[in-house]
């Protein structure tokens, strides 16, 4: 059973930065490609980022390219997203997520998802 939890969400100002990050029970020589989702009050939950699991292939969201970036540490357990120009259009619950596919932006692709954390940016 994959468990993945999130944390680092809070309130922070527009323009400044937070590091998301996910804790999970994957172990080093998983195979699994890790994503974070977002979803806003009252719209659909969309892809933010991926990553697969060596760390080599990476996709971005139009809209966090170049102000986000998703990393893994080097055991191999966690997954960050370090958010930089921080937007009032960032606020939304983020979730992790994992899948045996390689890096894909679907999420009906990922198999296990966290319970997700708050980004509130105010303006």
């Amino acid at each position: 059973q994959v468990q993945l939890a999130e944390s680092g969400g809070g309130l922070v100002q527009a323009g400044g930065s937070l590091r998301l990050s996910c804790e999970t029970s994957l172990g080093t020589f998983s195979t699994y490609s890790m994503a974070w989702f977002r979803q806003a009050p009252g719209k659909e939950r969309v892809f933010v980022a991926s990553i697969d699991w060596l760390g080599e292939i990476e996709h971005y969201a139009d809209s966090v390219t170049g102000r986000f970036i998703m990393s893994i540490d080097s055991i191999k357990t966690t997954v960050y997203l370090h958010m930089h120009r921080l937007k009032p259009d960032d606020t939304a619950v983020y979730y992790c997520a994992a899948t045996k596919k390689i890096s894909t932006r679907n999420q009906v692709d990922y198999e296990h998802w966290g319970q997700g954390t708050q980004v509130t940016v105010s303006s």
